[in-house]
């Protein structure tokens, strides 16, 4: 049970990106009241299929993956996530790339800190601060798989 909690809180940490520094610069995002709402529905999306049970979630995570990166998932052993973003911090990061990726993926992409709560079973069994990256594309929004490091 130790090395099951310790590997999810491995995944936590991958999830939260906290790998190193995040590229860019801090600048005001210019959004639109429509587009920020987006990006918060995604975010609620993520945190009410996390409240319906592992697979609901694991399932809006493969459905909202970004569609350059859709064959790169990964599993969180039936655990699950809670996102609560600030939105202050929401900005453009026009230089990333996913971890191990050359390439800049398709669409804007912004970047908000977070803290993350890994679940299992219903049960906290850790918390994480980092960030995260969401892509708007074609006027969707789109994630990348919590082990790509957000």
């Amino acid at each position: 049970m130790a090395e099951r909690v310790a590997v999810l809180l491995a995944s936590l940490a991958l999830v939260a990106g906290c790998g190193g520094p995040v590229a860019g610069s801090a600048k005001p995002v210019r959004l639109s009241d429509g587009d920020r709402a987006k990006f918060k529905e995604y975010y609620a999306q993520v945190n009410k299929a996390g409240d319906e049970g592992a697979s609901k979630q694991a399932q809006l995570l493969k459905d909202t993956q970004h569609p350059d990166f859709k064959q790169k998932t990964c599993d969180l052993r039936g655990a699950t996530i809670k996102v609560e973003p600030t939105w202050t911090t929401l900005r453009m990061d026009a230089d990333w790339a996913p971890p191990g990726e050359k390439a800049h993926p398709r669409g804007d992409v912004y970047v908000v800190a977070v803290t993350i709560t890994l679940r299992q079973e219903d049960q906290a069994i850790g918390s994480q601060i980092g960030s995260l990256h969401v892509v708007l594309l074609d006027d969707e929004v789109y994630g990348f798989a919590p082990c790509l490091g957000g």
